[in-house]
């Protein structure tokens, strides 16, 4: 099974970081991929990705409106869009990760 990392993430860190952590995830059920996701809200950082689970991701989503830290995904197909597009274009976003469509990360320092 194919799998799918994101980080979502939202200036106040309440509703927005959740549903579209949730929304990515049900997407990736539908499409047959499993989708991990770190959210960072209110309470801080949760269920923080691991090394592996971004090594093995086909690709990786940031769904976020604040700062996320990215030099861990140098390297790895990534696109970065708002936490709303995680939220209304969850499903496209999951298919087009799977279909090749995100550009290779660069992290400069």
């Amino acid at each position: 099974m194919q799998k799918i990392v994101a980080v979502t993430a939202c200036p106040t860190g309440i509703a927005h970081t959740y549903m579209a952590a949730e929304m990515l995830e049900k997407a990736g059920k539908k499409l047959g991929c499993k989708v991990i996701v770190e959210t960072n809200g209110s309470v801080g950082v949760e269920n923080r990705l691991k090394e592996a689970d971004i090594k093995e991701a086909v690709a990786v989503i940031i769904a976020a409106d604040a700062r996320v830290e990215m030099k861990r995904f140098d390297g790895k197909a990534l696109i970065e869009v708002s936490v709303s597009q995680g939220i209304k274009n969850a499903s496209k976003l999951v298919e087009d990760a799977l279909n090749g469509k995100y550009g290779v990360y660069s992290h400069s320092k």
